[in-house]
């Protein structure tokens, strides 16, 4: 058994928890030790952190950087896994590495290809990788314009944002009037075109908008591990369409996003989403962090953080190919413990009034909104 192993997670998505549980699953039993900061006082990784810290607001990006660097160095934490202002971290590297922390993100000319939408689609046409038609647009005659296009085409628009992630700002177009039945049921990922003209003739600055086809399922995401050495280590894919989830090897997915993690040197974990255009897969988005649901390869048999702490340590895990695939599968939400807080005492000033009950009326039923045509089961993330 090795030395204790510190990580640090800085305000990372509430899945990480699991990502959290499969490093102190490692299979060679080394002792890790979790720091989590976050400015969500109620988020779940706080509670399933060994320490834990409020983050401080309003940090410009360099501030965030010193931050970061204080905290390593009193914590002493070995391994670094940045989410938030990962681009102003990695360019801090060398710092970082003088204070005994390795970071677990690729090196900073990777992150600035895939931080902006537009950029990277530039970036992976130019080695090859199919990527769908798209238009970036800031004004609303652009957008429309955009927009006909697609339509004239046979295609229906959708515009998510050029900087973004998590399916942050995706919308699919569509004429169809706002109507009373567009508020039954639950809210749907469709927006009216006038409306999202509207918007942004109104807005106080220019929008910064791709739009695009709305593409077709399989969506795959492919979860890769990629060496210091520009050599990738793993490469699964994890499928999603509508409810049903599922995994593949299969090269169609694993090619183009195996040239892409090592092209571009997207050193550790990074995630590669694929949709379909047409019959063929284009590039969808490329995350240069861990995926939210990175811990599902564990159907697999596979520990991907672990392999990628041991690559941040200097410790080559070799290759981490799945033993077997995992059955399909859904995903369901649980509960996870939060941190204690302390709540504020209830007044006893006055005796409390206690009123009888009445019987809750009966519920009617609610009528669904009519589907759009080619409605995805899920929007994309």
């Amino acid at each position: 058994m090795g030395s204790r192993v510190r990580v640090w997670l800085n305000r990372t998505y509430a899945e990480n928890v699991f990502f959290m549980d499969q490093l102190r699953r490692n299979p060679h039993d080394r002792a890790v030790e979790i720091h989590a900061t976050h400015a969500d006082a109620d988020s779940p990784v706080l509670a399933a952190a060994d320490t834990s810290a409020m983050e401080p607001e309003g940090l410009s990006p360099a501030g965030y950087v010193e931050y970061a660097l204080d905290q390593c160095a009193r914590r002493g934490i070995d391994v670094f896994v940045p989410r938030l202002h990962q681009d102003a971290v990695v360019a801090h590297r060398a710092d970082f590495a003088a204070a005994g922390t390795a970071l677990l993100a690729p090196p900073a000319e990777a992150v600035a290809v895939f931080q902006d939408k537009a950029t990277a689609y530039e970036a992976v046409q130019a080695i090859g990788i199919p990527v769908p038609p798209w238009r970036r647009v800031r004004t609303e005659d652009e957008l429309l314009s955009a927009v006909e296009e697609l339509e004239a085409g046979g295609y229906k628009a959708c515009f998510k944002p050029a900087a973004g992630a998590g399916g942050v700002g995706f919308r699919i177009i569509t004429r169809t009037p706002f109507s009373l039945a567009h508020l039954n049921g639950f809210p749907g990922p469709y927006v009216q075109l006038d409306l999202v003209i509207q918007a942004v003739r109104d807005a106080d600055e220019p929008v910064d908008w791709l739009v695009m086809p709305h593409l077709g399922q399989p969506e795959v995401s492919v979860d890769c591990l990629t060496g210091p050495d520009n050599r990738i280590r793993m490469a699964v894919g994890r499928t999603k369409n509508g409810r049903r989830r599922g995994f593949t090897l299969h090269e169609q997915w694993i090619d183009p996003a195996t040239r892409l993690a090592e092209g571009f040197g997207l050193h550790y974990l990074s995630n590669i989403q694929f949709r379909m255009f047409g019959d063929k897969p284009v590039l969808m988005d490329v995350n240069t962090r861990p995926a939210g649901g990175l811990h599902q390869l564990s159907l697999c048999g596979l520990n991907a953080p672990w392999a990628a702490v041991q690559l941040a340590l200097g410790e080559d895990p070799g290759e981490v190919a799945p033993p077997f695939l995992g059955t399909d599968y859904t995903v369901v939400s649980g509960p996870r413990p939060l941190r204690a807080v302390s709540l504020p005492q209830q007044r006893t000033e006055e005796p409390e009034t206690v009123l009888p009950a009445v019987p809750a009326p009966a519920a009617k039923p609610v009528s669904a909104p009519p589907a759009e045509a080619g409605a995805p089961a899920t929007a994309p993330a």
